[in-house]
């Protein structure tokens, strides 16, 4: 068993509110009270949107645009990640990168599809991509890879106006604050005369063109690659994708690295070994035994690089070495089955193969019951980085040492039996502790 070693995390995640951060300055302070609405009612839905006003206001949002906007939207209960009153919270809606098995998330046939697709875009848009690559230092087939996930290539097209859904998030979404601020960048897009009401379809959290951008990182990171004048996200391909391959760059991009390989594990090496707290070098783990599948070598220009192992179905398909790259593209949306989505989809851009380790048939257990698996881990000493309902890395390594100690079968994977076990174990010793205390009660009165 390759043992857990101490180094300083390489991999801080960033989410969405970081890539704000540099934003929001130019946004009033929310008040206090008006994050949570006062009820669930379209009156108060029409309440909550009126006491957005003064933070659009002084941003330069006219009277005029926050009503156009506005005019006959009502709240969208539909919409994923919603919390809602009078529903248990097992029932809330999640994205599809955490309430879907990885064979279900990265279904073989779909990405055979997008990855001819995308080899025909990659022929087509040649020079695009040989000039990002170069100005931004990002390959092309991860872009393309990008774009393939989020839009399919621009075949999917986003359902929802932007305003009703992201309005909709910043009433009852679980992440009200950065919804809220990302509503405000969209009324400036309007004001702006970027995009129009009718122009203005989005994801249901409120992204948007070929590569999906939230509003405030339209502002920050879009790319006018074609040298028209105009950062068009949604209709210039060249735009779009070096917009991406900006973006990547923001979040760390380290260029000539790739985001990772398929390995397999030595001997006594566990899915328990997974995350960036027990990084080594690649030349560290290749002594450890570690090697890539299909025969093939680890590339030279990597072997001094940091690494950690990535097992996102526990012990239940592949494993991985993930390098700084995969945490970059994570940093996209903070999911590993979509950042392994999009640099396997790259990798099969560039031409490559399937996985070798198929994976495993397993169960998605809901949202509330990982929180109860994670609660239940936090209360006997296990550093669970978050209770938040999703099965990420560090919530598969802590399952896989709670089995370990408890001698189960070791998969670092959330399931019932799981859940079962660490329910028995606290009624045992929640049963166990009156006793003791009777019998502590009893030997207090024969020594008197």
């Amino acid at each position: 068993m390759i043992q857990r070693k101490s180094r300083i995390r390489r991999w801080a995640p960033l989410t969405a509110c970081v890539v704000l951060a540099a934003c929001l300055p130019l946004l009033a302070p929310a008040s206090q009270g008006l994050a949570q609405a006062p009820t669930q009612s379209p009156v108060g839905f029409r309440q909550f949107v009126e006491a957005l006003w003064p933070e659009a206001e002084a941003q330069g949002v006219s009277r005029a645009t926050f009503d156009a906007a506005f005019q006959g939207v009502e709240a969208d209960l539909s919409l994923p990640d919603l919390v809602l009153l009078g529903k248990a919270q097992n029932e809330v809606k999640g994205q599809a990168e955490f309430t879907r098995t990885p064979a279900e998330y990265l279904n073989v046939g779909y990405l055979t599809n997008l990855a001819a697709q995308g080899k025909a875009l990659r022929a087509k848009h040649a020079e695009t991509l040989e000039r990002i690559e170069r100005e931004i230092g990002v390959p092309g087939e991860v872009v393309l890879a990008i774009w393939g996930r989020e839009s399919a290539f621009g075949s999917h097209r986003s359902p929802h106006y932007a305003i009703r859904a992201l309005a909709t998030q910043a009433w009852l979404g679980r992440r009200k604050d950065l919804f809220r601020s990302e509503l405000i960048f969209a009324l400036k897009l309007l004001q702006d005369g970027v995009r129009t009401r009718e122009t203005m379809n989005a994801s249901w959290a409120g992204a948007m063109g070929l590569t999906q951008f939230m509003p405030s990182e339209y502002y920050t990171l879009a790319y006018d690659l074609d040298g028209d004048g105009r950062k068009d996200i949604w209709g210039s391909v060249p735009d779009a994708l070096a917009s991406a391959a900006n973006q990547l760059r923001a979040k760390g991009w380290v260029p000539g690295q790739p985001w990772g390989f398929e390995v397999r594990l030595p001997a006594g090496t566990s899915c328990r070994a997974e995350g960036p707290g027990q990084a080594r070098t690649v030349r560290e783990w290749a002594r450890l035994g570690v090697v890539r599948t299909r025969g093939r070598a680890f590339p030279d220009k990597v072997l001094d690089a940091q690494a950690f192992i990535l097992s996102p179905g526990g012990a239940h398909g592949p494993a991985f070495l993930a390098l700084e790259n995969f945490m970059v593209i994570k940093r996209y949306n903070m999911s590993d089955l979509y950042a392994l989505f999009v640099g396997d989809l790259s990798d099969r851009i560039a031409g490559a193969g399937t996985f070798e380790v198929p994976w495993g048939a397993v169960r998605q257990l809901s949202s509330r019951s990982i929180e109860e698996v994670q609660e239940r881990l936090q209360a006997r000493g296990y550093a669970i980085a978050k209770v938040d309902g999703k099965a990420g890395m560090n919530t598969r390594a802590l399952i896989g040492d709670y089995q370990y100690a408890s001698r189960l079968k070791v998969d670092c994977w959330p399931s019932e039996a799981l859940l079962g076990h660490l329910r028995s174990a606290a009624a045992s010793e929640k049963a166990a502790r009156p006793a003791v205390k009777g019998a502590l009660g009893a030997k207090a009165v024969e020594a008197k």
